[in-house]
């Protein structure tokens, strides 16, 4: 390799890079520089440039973390952009020491990249279905307000809405060369839809309250219905093929799906069945039984010689065809499984929940690979891209997220319900589904103190005047008073009280309450300075845009040029406008 050019690029990397990605921005060309900024690091992988691969591997991330903000404005590369990429990260060694005035997260920012790589939000909308294009350059998904989107994976952007189904759309695929889409609702329509055009280029009316699959080559759909019947159905004719009227279910067929070849079809049902049919004569291959409650989600490997099924008994379950038999029951959700998919070589299987969890399997040892938190309501569906680099999930919370088959998340595990900051600025109390409430220093970044005694959540707190007693009030009915000095309840009250400060603690129902304090030095004002809008926090001086990862906060608190976001995972972060990195 030519050390003259790995010379020019490191240098090129170390000191012009976030130039670079500024000129993208003003050409209008970022998503070039996204889908560049992949291939250098195919190449430095392939020479073993280890150092640059990272550095541009980290720059593609933030790119894409930041890709809205930087679109928009050339300049958020430098001041937005910064503010948010992990502590560890080699762009935020190299290039934060030569920025200046860049707003600072104090508190919660994360130390490496997780395996999200994309979360992208839904227009308001629950995602009920997802899949990847056989490129993995693009996703599709369906959701409950009728609508058909094409997702860029590389950006994270809609390149297309597409419209014309009146109800929820449940089930989506790509064709293999990528140039049109398949979608099906509840409207009982099959949509075939042109890539380029956005048009609809034929339908097909299948039988009421069904679920929907496609065959590999887009010639057929199968539909299982609360009939109890699958339905196979010829694309190019529109009709049904009479010979492949499949019974035999005992309760309503809720999952359905073709073998590759698309010489069976697999379906699952609320009688707890999972049953094989060969399409061609409609007669049952095999019947497998095991499952203890409804079976959601049904899917062939690549090779046909296995079928995956999950359950609301919680469990996947791995079935082989030929013997019928279970192969592996895989346990670790704690709700009802709603989505399962092989990865292509079958050697791994994804599975989504109602526990909002992506669960990676590896099918020979039945152990869990990873553990993907970060949905916050349960996960609808659940599809790897062809290569199983990735995965793609879509929820009812309403985002379609991509994540790194790889990589491995750590969180916290209760959700925050409140967080107030104290009087000064320097300490922010939050109180959680863990029945707790906790002081953070604001300046080191630790918990000072645990005050345990509520009995069920917490769902209000705040700080005295002075600093010196917290107030907290609880789901079991209760408001407490806290010396913060020493962790102790002081006092369990039902009515008004008046701390020593002056200030008061007025009950307005059971459980919550509403603090107010005397006259004293003004406290900088909560709205003028520093709010929230939409994607971005304005201030007087500078605006800070925020990263879908930390977007979907459950509260927050401000407090001068801070602000305080709590999550449902446990995370607090906290951002200063004012700090510089």
């Amino acid at each position: 390799f030519d050390t003259v050019l790995i010379d020019s690029l490191h240098v090129f990397l170390h000191e012009h890079l976030l130039h670079w990605m500024e000129c993208l921005s003003i050409l209008g060309e970022l998503q070039t520089g996204v889908k560049s900024l992949g291939g250098i690091v195919t190449v430095l992988s392939a020479f073993k440039l280890h150092d640059l691969q990272l550095l541009v591997h980290d720059a593609r991330r933030c790119l894409q973390m930041n890709f809205e903000a930087v679109q928009k404005h050339s300049m958020e590369i430098y001041e937005s952009a910064l503010v948010w990429i992990p502590k560890n990260s080699l762009i935020r060694k190299t290039y934060t020491p030569d920025v200046s005035r860049v707003p600072k997260v104090i508190v919660g920012l994360s130390d490496s990249w997780g395996p999200a790589e994309l979360i992208m939000q839904n227009n308001g909308s629950a995602v009920m279905s997802v899949a990847f294009s056989q490129d993995g350059s693009r996703v599709i998904s369906g959701s409950e307000d009728t609508m058909v989107r094409i997702w860029n994976v590389a950006t994270g952007g809609v390149e297309a809405e597409l419209k014309g189904h009146t109800g929820w759309v449940r089930s989506v695929a790509f064709s293999q060369d990528g140039s049109r889409v398949f979608s099906g609702s509840d409207d009982n329509m099959v949509r075939i839809w042109n890539v380029m055009t956005g048009e609809v280029e034929a339908e097909l009316k299948c039988h009421s309250d069904s679920v929907l699959a496609f065959s590999q080559d887009g010639s057929r759909v199968a539909s299982g219905s609360d009939d109890r019947t699958v339905q196979i159905w010829n694309v190019m004719t529109g009709k049904a093929e009479a010979e492949a009227k499949l019974k035999g279910h005992t309760r309503a067929v809720v999952s359905v799906a073709f073998s590759q070849d698309g010489s069976r079809v697999v379906s699952g049902s609320t009688d707890k069945t999972v049953r094989i049919w060969t399409v061609t004569t409609g007669k049952v291959e095999a019947k497998l039984k095991g499952h203890t409650d409804r079976v959601t989600s049904v899917a062939f490997s690549q090779d046909g010689s296995r079928v995956v099924s999950g359950s609301m008994d919680r469990t996947v379950r791995i079935w082989n065809v030929a013997t019928g038999e279970v192969e592996a029951k895989l346990k670790g959700h704690t709700e009802a499984v709603r989505s399962v998919a092989f990865l292509q070589d079958g050697s791994r299987v994804v599975s989504g929940s109602l526990d909002k969890t992506v669960r990676i399997w590896n099918v020979t040892t039945g152990k869990v690979e990873a553990e993907l938190k970060g949905h916050t309501r349960t996960v609808v569906s659940v599809a790897f891209s062809q290569d199983g680099s990735r995965v793609v999930s879509g929820s009812t919370d309403k985002t379609v997220r991509i994540w790194n088959v790889e990589a491995e998340l750590k969180g916290h595990t209760h959700s925050v319900m409140s967080v107030a900051f104290s009087q000064d600025g320097n300490r922010v109390v939050y109180g959680s589904d863990d029945k707790t409430v906790r002081i953070w220093n604001v300046t080191t970044g630790k918990v000072e103190a645990d005050l345990k005694g509520h009995t069920h959540w917490v769902t209000s707190v705040a700080f005295s005047q002075d600093g010196s007693q917290v107030v907290s009030g609880s789901d079991d009915q209760t408001v407490r008073i806290w010396n913060v000095t020493t962790g102790h309840s002081q006092s369990i009250f039902a009515s008004d009280i008046t701390l020593p400060d002056g200030s008061r603690v007025n009950k307005t129902s059971p459980g919550n309450f509403r603090i107010s304090y005397p006259l004293q030095q003004p406290t900088p004002s909560l709205n003028s300075y520093t709010q929230l809008s939409g994607h971005w926090i304005m201030a007087n001086l500078r605006d800070c845009y925020i990263p879908s990862e930390y977007r979907n906060f459950h509260c927050s608190s401000i407090w001068g040029s801070r602000i305080c976001f709590g999550y449902q995972s446990g995370r607090v972060v906290i951002l200063d406008i004012t700090a510089t990195l």
